[in-house]
């Protein structure tokens, strides 16, 4: 279980499961079903003015341990004494190109100019919707230093290249400690490539963040894979133990970015399967991320929620289990308390 990533005998990077990243014939049979398919959002993506003042008083989550989402996978998490930024993406299009390529649908809550100071950055993989570099750029460029960035297993020379030096590569179950703050890169069922010549060549994953206030689980872009969170599960069974406060506080899962399933299922899970990961986590509560912003998929930009709703009421679970928020909406949790003797 806690081997690393298995690699091919070119050495480029493999899921745990038989996976193939899809061929251009399978890409060209989806754009023609796409355009057939097309369906508007009957309604727009709920967004909120983020609350700037509290974000900047609660530095490290002094206040109280709190996440805002600020649109698709970039999340503000404030805990253990760092602001934590996840898959860091603020520009108009996700894409390697200005003029073309999908644009956002609503503006990110939060631009990087205006963010409480960023301690810690982690990055899933290296597609365009989950690490923009002009969001990069602008958060190395920050006011006091450029924060941490954790990356998967290749992705440095990235940042590298760009001039941006404060990066640490993980393998899977590798951890990196920053000030108390505990990070481990886990399994997740995914791809990367940013160019026609490098596909597989980095790494990808999820991340599990442990401080004394909260236990945060970040998925990152995942299809469904039984075994990466069952045992990502055992992995941190010890740590996670009721003594020890439970589960994962808070996990950021992905419910959008699924249709047709025919050729999204190996990459993109659906409202079911987040459902299902909620529980195989053993998380406490769960917030639907990668939604909303971007249209990648087949399916309404409004219909993950709908969907969401529609799983939890089969499971028997309830929005204080497994929720969404508005762009720009903080979540605060209670702090993680522990019942083990010293």
């Amino acid at each position: 279980m806690n081997g690393g990533a298995p690699r091919s005998p070119d050495g480029r990077f493999r899921n745990t499961e038989a996976f193939e990243p899809r061929g251009l014939a399978d890409v060209l049979r989806w754009q023609w079903q796409a355009r057939r398919e097309q369906q508007a959002a009957a309604q727009p993506t709920p967004t909120q003015a983020a609350d700037l003042d509290f974000l900047a008083r609660n530095r490290g989550g002094a206040l109280a341990p709190a996440a805002t989402w600020l649109g698709h996978a970039t999340v503000l998490a404030q805990f253990g004494g760092v602001n934590l930024l996840t898959d860091p993406h603020c520009s108009h299009r996700a894409s390697p190109f200005t003029f073309s390529g999908p644009q956002r649908a609503q503006p990110p809550a939060i631009a990087p100019e205006r963010m409480p100071p960023i301690d810690l950055v982690l990055v899933s993989h290296n597609h365009y919707d989950h690490l923009d570099v002009t969001t990069v750029q602008a958060l190395a460029r920050q006011a006091g230093g450029p924060p941490l960035f954790v990356v998967p297993l290749g992705l440095k020379r990235w940042f590298a290249r760009r001039g941006i030096a404060e990066v640490v590569e993980l393998d899977w179950w590798q951890t990196e400690r920053l000030r108390g703050v505990e990070v481990t890169l886990t399994p997740v069922r995914h791809w990367s490539s940013r160019t026609l010549g490098d596909r597989m060549a980095s790494l990808w994953g999820g991340f599990a963040v442990l401080a004394p206030d909260m236990h945060l689980y970040f998925g990152g872009d995942t299809g469904y894979s039984p075994s990466n969170f069952i045992d990502t599960r055992a992995h941190f069974a010890e740590r996670q133990s009721a003594a020890n406060g439970g589960g994962f506080d808070l996990a950021l899962l992905p419910i959008g970015a699924y249709e047709p399933r025919w050729f999204m299922a190996p990459q993109h899970v659906n409202p079911e399967e987040s459902v299902r990961i909620h529980g195989e986590l053993g998380a406490k509560r769960s917030l639907g991320i990668h939604w909303g912003t971007f249209k990648l998929t087949n399916e309404p930009l409004d219909e993950p929620p709908r969907k969401l709703a529609e799983m939890l009421q089969a499971a028997g679970l309830t929005e204080q289990d497994f929720s969404v928020t508005a762009i720009g909406e903080t979540l605060r949790l209670p702090p993680r308390t522990s019942k083990a003797l010293p």
